[in-house]
């Protein structure tokens, strides 16, 4: 038996929605200053600029495979809460890659931060509407 069968459709769209929306949030209006700085973009650049469909595309295609992931590992956890398994995924998964982009590509400290903790939130968030909606 396929372990997202357990998940119903509406679950799996209503969390991809609710992290797509929090992702907007988290990079927009409430730390979308500080990410451009931090990549080294100007805001007056980016003013009236709306992105490429194709990001918004891809962007919406990787948050449906980490749903899609975090819900197949939720219905096989050993993990005793959910919390955890959003933070064994993160620790082993994110932080790791995030990692890498400030060793290999000179990216500062706290960019690894700012995206380090949306992961991690975000993880949280996908695990959390999974297990309560479903």
């Amino acid at each position: 038996m396929c372990p997202l069968t357990h998940f119903h459709c509406l679950t799996l769209l209503t969390t991809v929605v609710a992290s797509f929306i929090f992702g907007f949030l988290w990079y927009g209006p409430f730390f979308g200053k500080m990410w451009a700085e931090l990549m080294g973009k100007k805001m007056e650049d980016c003013k009236g600029k709306k992105p490429p469909i194709s990001a918004l595309l891809l962007t919406l295609l990787g948050t449906f495979l980490t749903t899609m992931v975090m819900a197949y590992l939720l219905h096989y956890s050993k993990v005793g809460c959910t919390f955890g398994l959003a933070t064994c995924v993160w620790l082993g998964f994110y932080v790791p890659l995030l990692l890498g982009t400030v060793t290999w590509e000179g990216k500062p400290w706290k960019l690894f931060i700012l995206n380090g903790c949306f992961y991690y939130l975000n993880l949280q968030l996908i695990v959390g509407v999974l297990t309560f909606m479903g």
